[in-house]
Parts: structure tokens; sequence; C-alpha cells
């Protein structure tokens, strides 16, 4: 079941790749920006808990 989930997941990207390059390259890289801010957020909160003990 997972290996056919996973082959079903490569042959999407694989496919977005070559027809929409342009369209994967712009989705990564707001996906990327995401999960930077995500991390930012989650490491001051961190910090802020940490120093507030």
């Amino acid at each position: 079941m997972n290996k056919g989930v996973l082959a079903v997941v490569v042959v999407f990207f694989g496919f977005w790749l070559f027809t929409d390059p342009h369209g994967l390259a712009g989705f990564t890289q707001s996906t990327g920006e995401a999960v930077s801010g995500w991390g930012e957020k989650l490491f001051n909160s961190v910090i802020a808990f940490l120093g507030d003990l």
C-alpha cells in the first residue's frame, strides 16, 4: 500500500516537473518560506518560554 502511494506521488511530481517546471519551483519556494516562518516562530516561542522560567 505505502509503496503504491509513494509511486503515485513520485509520478505526479515527475509529471508536474516536466509539464510546468515554473509552477513546481514557485510551489517549492512558497512551501519553503512557510516552513521557515513556522520554524522561526517555534524557536522564538521556545526561547521566550525558557526566558520566562
